[in-house]
């Protein structure tokens, strides 16, 4: 056994070097300092009060405590929030948003990467740029316009999930058209050539050889659009009132500003909001993976 120790300890000896151990070093940092404060938010949400306001910190909760998992979905809760209705509000606006998103990136980058026009990279760039703009100066203006088009059409913009949705376009859109055009040219046009020639559509080469081709990109763009629904906070707060139509960001911010605080729940609420994005993210590692990356570079 010693022998073994030994052996171990001079193997680790002569691989370690000031080089290797930087670059450990390095990555052991980085790693806590990603993950502990998801481990913190966790734990958090098994706390009293008084081990998360306490002068000391307490990184293992004493017990499991579902305190605060009861008050957001147990109704016989004195303080229930009803937080299954902000995350059914959630869902409504950010999986439609999604699916839209894709839809018409998807008509739109096929537009740019295959068909002949003239303007079309500025137009792309136009694009881009519409994406880098904060969205706090693109708020009061799309605000006044849907204000204008519901005055006419006769529909309220305010508590309204469709016109929610209809605002979320204007951020995941121009990034999902990007994303998809630069994937869409990476993919040869022979292949769509020889469809055509043999008597196919245009919209039947989309979809039966461009789609089925792109999976790994549409999956990105989808998880992508949906991430930025499902978290987004400003358009939320500007164009829902009712309490009852709030998504899971704007319920939070509302269990935070509290007047008697309770730091449990909002942790409670954020593990919630943030596990299913996880879960999805590791589930579709590879082709997120591969629909960041084969859109860099053509060939």
């Amino acid at each position: 056994m010693k022998n073994e120790r030994k052996n171990f300890i001079g193997h680790l000896a002569a691989w370690i070097n000031w080089k290797r151990f930087l670059f450990s070093a390095l990555m052991v940092f980085i790693l806590t300092s990603i993950l502990f404060p998801f481990y913190w938010m966790v734990s958090s949400s098994f706390k009293t009060k008084a081990e998360i306001g306490g002068r000391h910190p307490v990184y293992i909760p004493g017990a499991l405590r579902l305190d605060a998992f009861r008050e957001l979905f147990d109704p016989a809760n004195p303080s229930f929030q009803n937080f299954g209705r902000n995350i059914l509000n959630t869902l409504k606006v950010s999986v439609p948003t999604a699916i839209i998103a894709v839809i018409l990136a998807v008509l739109g980058a096929y537009a740019i990467a295959r068909l002949k026009f003239k303007g079309k990279n500025f137009l792309l760039n136009s694009i881009l740029i519409v994406y880098l703009f904060p969205g706090v100066l693109l708020i009061i203006p799309l605000f006044a316009m849907l204000a204008q088009i519901g005055d006419k059409l006769g529909f309220n913009v305010q508590d309204n999930l469709v016109v929610l949705i209809f605002t979320y376009l204007a951020q995941t859109l121009p990034v999902a058209l990007y994303m998809l055009t630069n994937y869409f040219r990476t993919i040869p046009d022979e292949i769509e050539q020889a469809a055509m020639v043999d008597g196919c559509t245009r919209l039947g080469v989309i979809w039966r050889i461009t789609l089925p081709l792109s999976v790994p990109a549409l999956v990105s763009v989808t998880i992508y659009t949906f991430m930025i629904a499902w978290n987004e906070f400003l358009y939320a707060l500007v164009f829902l009132n009712d309490r009852m139509m709030f998504t899971m960001p704007i319920k939070i911010n509302t269990i935070f500003n509290d007047p008697s605080p309770r730091p449990n729940v909002v942790m409670a609420a954020s593990t919630i909001m943030t596990v299913p994005i996880i879960l999805l993210f590791l589930a579709l590692e590879r082709y997120l993976t591969e629909g960041l990356t084969a859109g860099g570079v053509k060939g």
